[in-house]
């Protein structure tokens, strides 16, 4: 299963952490992992290759691991499209886990 977390501080959405195979198929046949693989990616790739946040990122390969933290001090409108991008991320991963409960997870913390 995939388990997805995440992290808040007060009403803001501060990053994710995304641990686990979902075990829905073979690898390479896997339709949840790859829904999740790919959103995951987008927002990323939105935060740090598009708007240039330099969020860290940490990634295992080996136990199917990521994580993104948001840094602090962003400018208003940096902040508005992070938290549109956590959001839409945390309900996206929320209805695949209503249609998959044993292969995704999603909690806040």
């Amino acid at each position: 299963m995939t388990v997805v977390t995440f992290s808040s501080e007060g009403s803001r959405l501060v990053g994710f952490e995304v641990k686990g195979h979902s075990g829905y198929a073979e690898a390479g046949e896997d339709i949840v992992c790859a829904a999740i693989t790919s959103a995951v990616r987008v927002v990323e790739c939105t935060v740090n290759d598009v708007l240039g946040l330099e969020a860290p990122v940490k990634v295992r390969e080996k136990d199917a691991y990521l994580s993104l933290k948001l840094p602090g001090g962003l400018g208003q409108t940096n902040e508005s499209t992070c938290q549109a991008l956590l959001t839409g991320l945390m309900v996206y991963l929320v209805q695949l886990a209503e249609e998959y409960p044993q292969h995704i997870s999603v909690m806040e913390v």
